[in-house]
């Protein structure tokens, strides 16, 4: 785990904000988010944002990555956080077995795969298992983290995965940035005392639920949803044509 988290840091740390993905999607955002003068959301949340991005960035220029069952969600909310309020290394492997706690739990009864569930079941479950581990770093309780990853899956359920042309770039780059700072949405609710009026192993089994009722063209396919666009059709078009899209 110690490991893992290593990999984490260094995904952020050694971001390149001149690379672009062999697609020509992806790359670039994540230095225009960290640069920005002035947010609506402030220096934190911009440093969480800037972090999925670059997270997911590094993802599809073909760099080093954790898999958390996405790329981008956990190293945003957690690296900020560690920053932020000065947390060691060790402290912060303690929170990610918490989150991996969580997220056995999903795998079991519901799926963190795209392709099985939808992206609910990747960028939500990621969401989840965030919240969680927030909860915990910030004191709370196990009934807390339990309701944190409740209200993230609820706050995502039904998303869909639909990548366009097949590539992991677009729309999810962007979607680990929604599921960042859901987690912490959710994770200042339930250190608020907001609890889930579903319980969260119940909210799991409706993910599960929702996921196989999902059409498999919204199941990673790259058939459906955004990649079903006039757009997204063109993009996959100069792909599969070997051009990159500029």
């Amino acid at each position: 785990m110690s490991g893992l988290w290593l990999a984490m840091k260094a995904a952020a740390e050694g971001y390149d904000g001149a690379l672009r993905s062999a697609s020509g999607l992806t790359g670039g955002a994540g230095a225009r988010m960290a640069a920005a003068a002035e947010t609506l959301c402030g220096p934190f949340i911009q440093d969480v944002i800037a972090t999925a991005l670059k997270t997911g960035e590094c993802n599809a220029c073909m760099g080093r990555i954790v898999a958390a069952p996405t790329a981008g969600v956990m190293p945003a909310v957690l690296l900020p956080v560690q920053k932020k309020y000065g947390l060691n290394d060790e402290t912060m492997v303690q929170a990610l077995y918490v989150a991996a706690g969580f997220g056995q739990v999903i795998a079991t009864r519901a799926s963190i795969s795209g392709a099985e569930g939808g992206c609910q079941a990747e960028v939500g479950s990621a969401s989840a298992m965030a919240a969680a581990a927030l909860v915990h770093l910030r004191g709370g309780a196990p009934e807390q983290m339990a309701a944190a990853c409740a209200m993230a899956i609820k706050n995502l359920l039904g998303l869909v995965c639909d990548p366009v042309a097949g590539l992991v770039e677009v729309p999810c780059v962007k979607r680990n940035v929604a599921g960042a700072v859901n987690a912490l949405a959710c994770a200042d609710m339930a250190l608020a005392g907001i609890c889930s009026a579903i319980p969260c192993d119940e909210v799991i089994d409706a993910m599960r639920s929702v996921g196989e009722s999902l059409p498999v063209s919204l199941r990673e396919t790259g058939n459906g949803g955004l990649a079903a666009t006039p757009t997204g059709r063109q993009i996959a078009e100069h792909m599969q044509s070997g051009k990159a899209v500029i």
